[in-house]
Formats: structure tokens, C-alpha cells, sequence
């Protein structure tokens, strides 16, 4: 299976069927910040998916976020949520991803990376042999350089739609 392709496509992070993942040996996960539970430049959790972040917990997995956002923006997400996190992580290299596994205290293969990009977390997700689960970016408003990234991601995308 190619590197680029999600195990599993998502319109948005509340449509993730969490009985699917736990059916599939998967305890924990972790979960990108920036246009995945937050859209990006707002600040703002939107309190649909803090209220699934919880739920997650609740519902027994372990959550850390990644993100190769920087410590005070990160620190402030994972504390309003409840979590551990791993900042700049350098996504898709594989040191962030291990050092959340480590965090977890479980194995890459219980684990899901939960993101809404295509070079950055379903790559380095399946880089150390994690689940990959892919959403849809909660805004347009992007970095140059992730803009140009998703130009490369659409044509990788094509003809695939995101499950309801």
C-alpha cells in the first residue's frame, strides 16, 4: 500500500468511527492540531470537537497531539483538552510520532495518527507503521508552502471522497 494513502478518509474528525478503530487493535492515537481539531489562525476550539476529544477519552483511547506547531500554541490546545502533546515534531520525519507512542506508553501498530495532511501525518504515520486516518482541513487558510502541498494532495486524492 502506498505511503500516501490514508487507511482511512474523513470529512472531519467527529465523522471518525472510534468502534472501527478500537476493532482494529487501536488504543491510542494521535492527533494533529492546525486545520484538524482547530482550525488554523483562529485560536478557537471549536466545541464540537473538544466535546469529541473528550468523548474519545471517555470511551477509553489515549490521546496525545503532535504537531509541528510551536510549545506555547500546543501546550495551550493539550491543556484545554486534557492531554499529552509533542511539539514541533517535525512531521513527516518519525521522531514525533515515536516520541507521542513513547508518551502513550503503547506500540505504533495500537496506534492512529489523526490529521488532514497527506505529507505530513498520513505519511509519517505509516512511515513508523501506524493506522492513518486522513480529514479534511477545517479551513482554507494554510502556509504557503502546506498551499502548494495541497495542490499535490488533490491530484493523489482524485476520485476518492471522504466517508459520511
Amino acid at each position: 500500500m502506498s505511503l500516501l494513502a490514508p487507511t482511512f478518509y474523513y470529512r472531519k474528525v467527529t465523522d471518525i468511527d472510534l468502534d472501527e478503530l478500537r476493532a482494529r487493535g487501536i488504543d491510542s492515537l494521535l492527533v494533529d492540531i492546525d486545520n484538524t481539531i482547530l482550525p488554523r489562525d483562529t485560536g478557537e476550539m471549536v466545541e464540537e470537537l473538544n466535546a469529541w476529544a473528550r468523548d474519545a477519552i471517555a470511551s477509553g483511547f489515549s490521546i496525545c497531539l503532535v504537531s509541528n506547531n510551536w510549545h506555547a500554541h500546543v501546550k495551550r490546545v493539550a491543556d484545554a483538552i486534557g492531554v499529552q502533546m509533542v511539539p514541533r515534531a517535525l512531521k513527516p520525519l518519525p521522531f514525533g510520532f515515536l516520541r507521542g507512542v513513547r508518551l502513550l506508553g503503547t506500540t505504533a501498530k495500537k496506534t492512529a495518527i489523526i490529521g488532514d495532511q497527506l505529507f505530513t501525518d498520513v505519511l509519517g504515520g505509516k512511515l513508523v507503521g501506524m493506522t492513518s486516518v486522513l480529514v479534511q482541513p477545517l479551513s482554507e487558510s494554510d502556509l504557503p508552502h502546506t498551499l502548494v502541498l495541497r495542490r499535490l494532495e488533490s491530484l493523489v486524492l482524485a476520485g476518492r471522497t471522504p466517508l459520511p
